[in-house]
């Protein structure tokens, strides 16, 4: 007999909604974003690795969201949490593929009960309308798996721009070439403009909506460009956790660049209704196991559910 899930959906998407509230018709996770769009040019020895049409080295048409971690839809662009780069592959034939990446190497939950409990955490206590600090240091000594990325965000400061930060796929999937060899990848999109930070300084006096003013003006100046670095697994390397890196020496290879052409604010733009489900493939990439990575499908699914149903 199947076991319940530790945590459903709902439940999720409940805690989150508790610990920054509902905004009508929005997502509630990465509340905050700002459409692109743009293609993709896979690599010859990308397609060795995976039959996926991505790879095919001719242009691919890409709908891209950038976008700010957390239900809060005016959450400041200095704030030491997650950018998110969500992209819509638009393939041959009607087909769609999916690619969601965060600004860490790691994610800060190895379950869905670990980002459950700390949406629980965060949610404001009525008497001061903010987080309970015992409640956040209980999380903390409680959930080991979640110190990975806090370590991450407290000692590296928010990207000056969206063009300037890469951008990690955080689970690992499966690379499935044409006689069905399958190759265990991780990958992370690198900035060709170089990565940048924001300084002490810019911490304390950048706009709180800078991010997509800069976007938009870079863009004007010319394509912003991603190089998609592959890391090849080996035997042993961790498939089912996303809180945990490979070893850095893993071997690269260049799988593809992604160039984002224009940007515009998110409302009313082609980005704004997708549900940008990483579960999303086309033939050729297939998911893990990763407890993380299953989940946040249907969890996504329930968040869109609630946008739709309010418009």
């Amino acid at each position: 007999m199947a076991q319940p899930p530790e945590v459903t959906a709902s439940e999720v998407v409940e805690a989150i909604e508790g610990a920054f509230g509902a905004t009508h018709g929005q997502r509630r996770n990465h509340t905050k974003g700002m459409c692109a769009g743009g293609e993709f040019v896979g690599t010859a020895e990308a397609a060795r690795h995976s039959r996926s049409p991505l790879f095919s080295g001719r242009p691919i048409p890409v709908v891209a969201r950038f976008s700010l971690a957390g239900g809060n839809p005016k959450a400041p662009d200095t704030a030491r949490s997650g950018r998110g780069m969500a992209l819509e592959f638009r393939l041959p034939q009607g087909q769609l593929h999916h690619i969601t990446m965060l600004n860490t190497p790691v994610f800060g939950a190895a379950s869905p009960a670990t980002f459950r409990d700390m949406m629980l955490a965060l949610r404001p206590d009525p008497a001061t309308g903010r987080p309970d600090p015992g409640r956040i240091e209980a999380f903390k000594a409680s959930h080991p798996d979640h110190r990975a990325q806090a370590e991450y965000f407290a000692h590296n400061a928010p990207p000056a721009s969206y063009a300037s930060s890469a951008f990690w796929g955080i689970h690992t999937f499966k690379f499935v070439d044409g006689k069905d060899g399958v190759t265990l990848v991780r990958w992370k999109f690198v900035p060709q403009d170089g990565e940048t930070r924001l300084t002490e300084d810019e911490l304390k006096t950048a706009a709180p909506d800078f991010l997509e003013r800069a976007l938009i003006e870079r863009t004007a100046r010319g394509p912003v460009r991603w190089d998609m670095m592959v890391s090849i697994g080996q035997p042993g390397d961790v498939q089912d956790d996303p809180t945990v890196q490979w070893p850095a020496e893993r071997k690269q290879f260049k799988a593809g660049t992604l160039t984002i052409a224009t940007a515009s604010p998110q409302k009313g733009g082609e980005c704004e209704p997708i549900n940008f489900d990483p579960l999303v493939m086309a033939d050729g990439i297939a998911p893990t196991d990763d407890p993380v990575l299953r989940f946040r499908s249907p969890a996504y699914a329930v968040s869109f559910a609630k946008r739709l149903g309010e418009r």
